[in-house]
């Protein structure tokens, strides 16, 4: 391929190939404007509980390493995700995930470079509601952010939801389906802790599906 960023990339694929589940792919690109090159070998395999992949991006300082694994059973899920440096012979990424779902319940937590806490839950109440809980706060700091959404379906063709966060901000969407493919949405952004001082925002949109 050639691009209009004057760049030309090729992308080779092999899956299940060498096993059933195993996708080998290697991707290259060149600017001859600059003589950058760079080349990225990707592997994953995938099988019913398991998800891995390995990428290798190549570049003039030396190779990266990307990695994550994905195990799943009966609800239950668990991630890993690194990035390591070779050039610098340094972790850049250790990211951790989990996460559950039982019927209309679903709860998440994630662990970033061990200083990004996360987690939410979701909750469908019922055929018109659903709420969810969303909490994050980072190691050696005093700031905990937490949202608080919910939407309801108000009938087959009209949707309502809100959310409000830490920091007041309320936001309130509006979807109507005006017909088969067709979707108009109405949002607006209100600064709680200032009502009366502007600054708010309103938004419109169209869905077009064909």
């Amino acid at each position: 391929k050639w691009n209009t960023d004057n760049t030309l990339t090729t992308e080779v694929t092999m899956e299940d190939q060498l096993a059933k589940g195993l996708k080998l792919a290697l991707d290259t690109s060149f600017v001859p404007n600059t003589g950058k090159k760079s080349a990225k070998l990707k592997t994953g395999y995938k099988r019913d509980y398991l998800n891995l992949g390995c990428d290798l991006d190549f570049d003039m300082s030396g190779p990266t390493v990307h990695a994550a694994a994905v195990l799943g059973y009966e609800g239950w899920i668990a991630g890993y995700q690194l990035a390591f440096d070779t050039s610098k012979s340094k972790l850049t990424q250790n990211n951790f995930a989990f996460g559950y779902k039982a019927g209309d319940f679903q709860l998440h937590t994630s662990v970033n470079d061990g200083t990004e806490f996360g987690g939410s839950v979701y909750q469908k109440v019922n055929g018109k509601l659903e709420t969810a809980v969303s909490l994050a706060w980072t190691a050696g700091s005093n700031n905990t952010r937490f949202g608080i959404g919910a939407k309801y379906q108000l009938d087959k063709d009209a949707t309502l939801s809100t959310k409000v966060n830490n920091a007041c901000l309320v936001g309130v969407g509006y979807t109507q389906t005006l017909r088969p493919g067709v979707k108009l949405t109405l949002s607006a952004l209100v600064d709680g802790k200032n009502v009366n001082g502007g600054g708010h925002k309103v938004g419109m949109g169209f869905e077009l599906e064909a």
